[in-house]
């Protein structure tokens, strides 16, 4: 089969690279364009560039995923299959192009957590299972018929950054399977409606700055969950003395505080805790507004109390 891969970040980079190493023809591979990054404000390619370019695979950056010109060259590639992996939302004329269809990875067990970032709010939502889903492409966002999926288990301390990398691995091997039942004419697809729960459907939409407020009036295991689940980006965050602190990593000390929740505790050495109603969070991993990101007892040694 002929395959046209679609995708931008390091997450993607690990369904490319398998497919790769098991032979497939990549007739081309579709990425975002370059963009201004760091201080001198020089040309970034994203991590599927800098793959493909090593591998000499042809590159497309479309700028309009509906101009012409880009529309043409994928018309006389004359792909079989599309894939997508942590791309950007396709025009039906896209998806819609090769006679075997255009299937998207994404990171969640679909259909609960369609939406942009579902790794983040499922950490974020305390579950204790996630996973990775292949789809058909159709008109409304994440609801195509599901091909595959695979289960993986949150640890109670995973941080979101954990569990990309684990979706990542994960769902490498089901790109290929994925690609493999296609190649086969073995797929069966399964309409979501027909996996809809009982229970509400959770969504995962693109995360903002007030989003990643910690709100110190929730509970011990909610202000927990929230801070690892914007770990390591784009990270929970709070004020401390009037100055923005970021919350990379904390654990939970249940307990029965006096203090007031939110309340910063200390003995300026070895200890950095925040009161909470059942308890205090300890925390770990901290960057204060203008310094670098480091470890509590570090911070410590370096702040006046």
């Amino acid at each position: 089969m002929k395959i046209i891969f679609m995708g931008t970040p390091d997450f993607a980079v690990a369904s490319l690279d398998i497919l790769v190493q098991n032979g497939y023809d990549i007739a081309a591979v579709v990425t975002a364009p370059d963009k201004p990054a760091g201080r001198g404000q020089k040309l970034s390619e994203s991590a599927v560039k800098k793959y493909a370019r090593e591998k000499e695979l042809r590159i497309l950056q479309p700028e309009k995923l509906k101009s012409p010109e880009f529309i043409q060259t994928l018309q006389e590639l004359k792909a079989d299959l599309q894939i997508v992996v942590a791309f950007r939302m396709l025009p039906e004329v896209v998806w819609n192009m090769p006679p075997k269809g255009t299937f998207n990875l994404h990171a969640s067990l679909l259909p609960q957590y369609r939406g942009a970032a579902p790794i983040n709010w499922a950490v974020m939502n305390g579950e204790k299972e996630s996973g990775v889903t292949t789809f058909f492409l159709q008109h409304e966002i994440d609801t195509g018929n599901i091909l595959f999926q695979k289960k993986v288990s949150i640890g109670e301390n995973e941080t979101a950054g954990e569990l990309h990398d684990k979706l990542m691995e994960t769902g490498r091997d089901l790109v290929l399977k994925t690609v493999q039942a296609i190649e086969n004419n073995t797929c069966k697809e399964v309409p979501q409606d027909d996996l809809l729960p009982g229970e509400t459907l959770k969504h995962a939409p693109k995360i903002f700055k007030e989003d990643c407020r910690i709100d110190w009036s929730k509970s011990l295991d909610e202000v927990h969950d929230h801070i690892r689940g914007l770990s390591p980006y784009p990270t929970a965050f709070t004020e401390f003395r009037g100055l923005g602190l970021k919350i990379f990593k904390a654990s939970k000390l249940y307990g029965t505080p006096v203090e007031a929740a939110g309340t910063f505790l200390s003995d300026g050495k070895n200890y950095f805790h925040v009161a909470l109603p059942q308890g205090y969070l300890q925390l770990e991993e901290i960057q204060l507004e203008g310094k670098k990101r480091m470890n509590a007892t570090e911070f410590l040694r370096g702040f006046r109390w």
